[in-house]
């Protein structure tokens, strides 16, 4: 039966799993319309090959697969980095920065090739839903949304239902062993969910990790690498200059050995609900130790307090889809306006799982060691600091001389 909604022809994002294999082919059937299959190539790897014939066997006109990771790691991950965005204390928002890229590359290729449609394969409980539809809102508000997981036609209920209907259609599926878990990898991290990670309680599997050794299984030295900023991006470490996407591989490489960058959370969805996580950000975690040591010898204090008293807000935004909104795009022109004099290098020392700080400079550093000092003046009065406490203690000694009297 062919939905009544008039659609000729949709983009559809496709990763080649079974979900978005039989969407493809349902969504031809469903709608009676041309599907062109569009991948984003942001890092995942291997997980690309072999996409272009999979998906014109299972019905896709076209096959699009665009390399965006120099520019999701320039355009996307570095202005987050800038900001020190971190969601509820832990992630690094891997997945959650991925999407708009994602969602921005189908929208352009829908326009070129006159699609009056878009659909993903994102389910109605999670937040990739939100962060495409939100991103085509503001990119192309003409464009339809095929979501199938919330339509009332999509009648598949699980995993079974589907490969039955695979096999019904001699749709290729990926001949990999089922996970007993979910799994999204680009370049700054694979996220684990599902499946035996929905007990909190559960430990995950040591060898469910693809881009970090377990803690006890690195090396037992440490190791020191010393990372350039300018502008409050990372150019080069230990001394090679790199581009964007190649500096946060050699960072994965380098940090992953030591275990670095594992997290296993229970987070706040967007639409409410909360959900296990495990992830693992070697490279950016390290990026992250780096651009902080920086920061701390050249922003001002109040500058520094300010940007980031919006951390959280800035990390929401990106969390819940709002990244082509204007509220990140006026905070991102803030946060960027601090990072003019982040240069400098940072020393950094990995061992068994934990990264530290174990130097720093930078040629705009507010750091003067004279002044700082407890062995020289430095042409600090210290006798200066009576006043300042003085008048610090005006509202107090108020608070006290009022409280006296209760």
């Amino acid at each position: 039966m062919v939905a009544q909604e008039k659609i000729k022809k949709v983009v559809l994002a496709y990763s080649g799993g079974l979900d978005t294999s039989v969407i493809l082919r349902w969504i031809k059937d469903e709608f009676g319309c041309e599907v062109v299959a569009y991948c984003a190539d942001v890092g995942q790897a291997e997980e690309t090959e072999g996409l272009e014939e999979k998906a014109l066997k299972t019905g896709a006109s076209k096959f699009y697969l665009s390399n965006l990771r120099e520019e999701f790691a320039r355009d996307f991950v570095f202005p987050m980095m800038r900001a020190n965005a971190v969601y509820e204390g832990y992630y690094l928002l891997g997945t959650s920065i991925a999407r708009p890229i994602i969602a921005k590359k189908q929208v352009e290729i829908a326009i070129a090739e006159g699609a009056d449609a878009v659909a993903h394969g994102a389910t109605g409980k999670g937040n990739d839903q939100v962060r495409y539809e939100l991103t085509f809102a503001r990119l192309a508000p003409d464009l339809k949304i095929i979501a199938p997981w919330r339509r009332p036609e999509w009648t598949f209920t699980g995993r079974a239902d589907m490969i039955a209907y695979a096999n019904q259609k001699k749709i290729p599926l990926p001949v990999t062993a089922e996970k007993p878990y979910s799994m999204d990898r680009n370049l700054v991290h694979v996220s684990y969910e599902g499946g035996i990670l929905e007990d909190p309680w559960r430990e995950p599997y040591n060898d469910m990790f693809r881009l970090t050794v377990a803690a006890e299984d690195a090396p037992n030295q440490p190791e020191y690498a010393e990372i350039e900023y300018a502008h409050g991006n990372p150019i080069a470490i230990n001394g090679e200059h790199l581009s964007p996407a190649r500096i946060i591989e050699r960072a994965n490489e380098i940090a992953g050995r030591h275990g670095i960058g594992r997290v296993d959370m229970v987070e706040n969805r967007y639409v409410g609900i909360k959900s296990r996580g495990v992830y693992e950000t070697p490279g950016v975690t390290l990026l992250f130790h780096g651009h902080r040591a920086v920061e701390q010898l050249t922003l001002d204090r109040e500058v520094m307090h300010l940007r980031d008293s919006l951390i959280p807000r800035y990390a929401e935004m990106v969390y819940y889809g709002y990244w082509f909104a204007p509220e990140r795009e006026a905070l991102q022109a803030l946060v960027d306006d601090t990072q003019k004099n982040v240069n400098g290098i940072a020393r950094l020392k990995m061992f068994k799982g934990g990264v530290w700080i174990a130097g720093r400079k930078s040629p705009n550093s507010l750091y003067d060691q004279k002044i700082a000092s407890f062995e020289e003046a430095g042409g600090y009065n210290q006798a200066d600091a009576e006043g300042f406490i003085r008048l610090a203690g005006v509202r107090l000694r108020a608070l006290a001389r009022a409280t006296a009297k209760d």
